[in-house]
């Protein structure tokens, strides 16, 4: 059985925000939306089915309770919560803030323009009300 080991691309594009039961908890370093991204700490996952049932009630459990923190700190129109991996094939799942009006709103995030990355205090001043959310 091999360890687990984060795949480079999700290491280049997001900071590791926390560790949870399962899961780490990574923020995008896109500053367009209030986006996350959940990694469950398991080698070889590329899909929900591939854990336990115990691990795959703890991701729902994550999930869940990190998608109603960032819903209460960003007051969202919508939370996007999904699990793709046609391109990175580790299992992760994407937990995103949306909002009428935000820049492909109602369309989806990816592939749309390039990312803008958090400038100055954002993105410790949003991790901290998140923080403070889930405490």
């Amino acid at each position: 059985m091999s360890e687990f080991e984060l795949d480079g691309r999700i290491a280049r594009d997001s900071d590791l925000v926390t560790a949870l039961g399962l899961c780490q908890l990574r923020i995008q370093n896109d500053s367009r939306w209030p986006w996350l991204v959940m990694v469950p700490q398991r080698a070889d996952m590329t899909e929900i089915f591939d854990l336990s049932p115990a691990e795959q009630a703890l991701l729902s459990v994550e999930v869940n309770r990190i998608a109603a923190a960032l819903k209460t700190v960003t007051g969202a129109t919508k939370i996007n919560v999904g699990a793709l991996g046609n391109i990175v094939r580790q299992l992760h799942v994407h937990v995103i803030a949306r909002f009428e009006g935000d820049p492909n709103w109602p369309g989806p995030i990816w592939g749309f323009g390039q990312s803008v990355p958090y400038g100055g205090q954002q993105k410790q001043d949003f991790l901290n009300k998140l923080v403070e959310a889930l405490s």
